[in-house]
């Protein structure tokens, strides 16, 4: 049968500028296939600005860590020779790698041009606050250290429609690029009267020939990397055609299993919606409204009612184009979008994640192996490791719901026949200690179930109406699996390790 499928979000902000990074994957793709993370995320592999940049400062698409450029040969997570290996480690392991794609612009330019354009309110891109006057902006890419190796394709203030930084003026704002055929790309989130630009030099996909070359590029990195799938930075800021566009030219290239995930960072359920219709479902979307009530959840306690958790979320709407998450590399905290979800609902958030029907969820790197910098967060690994070996073996067939009280809810899990042993109630709390009165298959009564968090020590025994009282501490999670399985899964977990 058809296991379920895990990704893991293999990095956080502050992971060390030490090169490391890729030799670090190839270590634990085993562990993570043995709990059932079958894909990992990892963050940007092209080279940045500088050494240190995370990958979201572009400079070379074609740059893997391979050539001298930007005062480096590696990028902060290594050099191409070790990307390949630890993406052909995965493969061994059955892990699939979906590479984080950077379309929105460029950064790091090799040259300064002058070329004029028009300054625009921040608040409202549409609204012009200057006449037509010349800048002299960092628009020139024309990659020396790499001497035209893969493409010769070169980059000016033509591939580009907007910048912010005028260099003869050392003034910083945001710039409109002007000329023939030049504008704001449509299809674009509505934010800020259109939020075509982002950052940096803006690409400017109203022109054919970037259009092209980036799905040249496209194919040229997945044929190189081995790589299953794209996650796609900052769409709702590229139009929405062209994103359309890609995503078939990648699935017609290399078959259509060949995965994407946007990171389209908009709550709002109808924008959602409309960008799922205007590029032909062809790409799945983070959860972000389900990841604002997590956090809202977190913050208000046993005052945030649980029956309402699922409103305005893709995955209530659009369950199999949602990929659902708790925290990412965005949300952390000191991040632009901190909204980071507090530390006691996190193994309830991923209970809601990880062992529901709906939803492709993604645990993030700075929950499962911890965050570094200055202020550092530990990992919640132990914590974690029951929940995704729970999805792995339990968390399988017909779902039936218990969403009756505003802060205990739970839910069972049916199983399927050819996962012997497979099935699971599950119960959360936000506010005290409780239970739930939850009714499982009549074949199952007079069966023990045991909790294999870990958090609760007594065990239920099923009823001859089927019915199970299972129980939960206050604040927490219980995952209840048959006594007789259980433990066998527990102990074939820890024989493959």
């Amino acid at each position: 049968m058809r296991r379920n499928h895990t990704m893991l979000q293999f990095f956080e902000w502050h992971i060390p500028n030490h090169g490391k990074h890729w030799e670090d994957l190839a270590i634990l793709a085993h562990e993570f296939s043995i709990h059932g993370i079958d894909t990992v995320w990892i963050p940007p592999a092209c080279k940045g600005m500088t050494q240190a940049d995370n990958g979201y400062g572009i400079y070379d698409h074609y740059d893997l860590g391979e050539f001298d450029q930007k005062g480096t040969v590696r990028t902060k997570y290594g050099t191409r020779e070790e990307l390949l290996k630890a993406i052909a480690v995965c493969r061994k392991e059955n892990v699939q790698v979906l590479a984080d794609v950077v379309l929105n612009h460029k950064a790091g330019a090799d040259d300064t041009e002058r070329f004029e354009v028009v300054e625009v309110d921040p608040d409202n891109r549409l609204d012009e606050i200057s006449e037509p006057f010349e800048i002299e902006g960092w628009t020139s890419f024309t990659f020396p250290g790499r001497k035209g190796n893969y493409s010769s394709f070169t980059w000016t203030h033509h591939q580009f429609n907007g910048t912010d930084y005028d260099a003869a003026q050392n003034r910083s704002g945001i710039y409109r690029i002007l000329g023939e055929n030049k504008a704001w790309n449509e299809q674009v989130d509505e934010e800020f009267g259109n939020y075509d630009y982002l950052m940096f030099a803006n690409i400017d996909y109203r022109n054919p020939e970037v259009q092209d070359e980036m799905i040249n590029w496209g194919k040229w990195f997945i044929k190189t990397t081995g790589c299953h799938g794209f996650r796609l930075d900052a769409i709702k800021h590229i139009n929405y055609s062209y994103v359309s566009r890609f995503a078939h030219s990648m699935k017609e290239a290399y078959e259509d299993d060949f995965y994407f995930v946007g990171e389209f960072w908009n709550p709002d359920i109808e924008a959602k919606k409309q960008f799922l219709d205007q590029t032909d479902f062809a790409i799945h979307l983070f959860d972000v409204g389900l990841h604002y009530r997590f956090h809202q959840a977190s913050l208000e306690g046993r005052d945030f009612d649980l029956r309402t958790l699922y409103d305005g979320t893709l995955v209530a709407t659009h369950p199999t184009h949602a990929v659902t998450f708790v925290d990412n590399h965005d949300s952390q905290p000191g991040e632009s979008l901190e909204s980071w979800v507090e530390d006691w609902f996190k193994p309830i958030a991923y209970a809601f994640i990880l062992l529901r029907a709906d939803g492709f969820p993604c645990v993030f790197f700075g929950d499962y192996l911890g965050i570094r910098g200055d202020d550092p967060i530990p990992a919640k690994k132990e914590l974690l490791d029951p929940l995704l070996d729970a999805r792995y073996h339990l968390a399988y067939g017909e779902q039936t719901d218990y969403f009756d009280h505003a802060n205990t809810v739970g839910w069972i899990r049916h199983g399927v026949d050819d996962l012997t042993g497979s099935g699971c109630a599950v119960v959360i709390s936000t506010g005290d200690e409780g239970f739930k009165d939850m009714q499982v298959d009549q074949t199952l009564t007079g069966s023990v179930w045991i909790d294999v968090t870990g958090n609760r020590t007594d065990e239920v025994e099923v009823s001859e109406d089927a019915i199970g009282r299972f129980t939960v501490n206050g604040g927490s999670v219980s995952v209840w699996a048959q006594k007789k399985y259980g433990l066998r899964r527990i102990e074939a977990v820890e024989e493959r390790s």
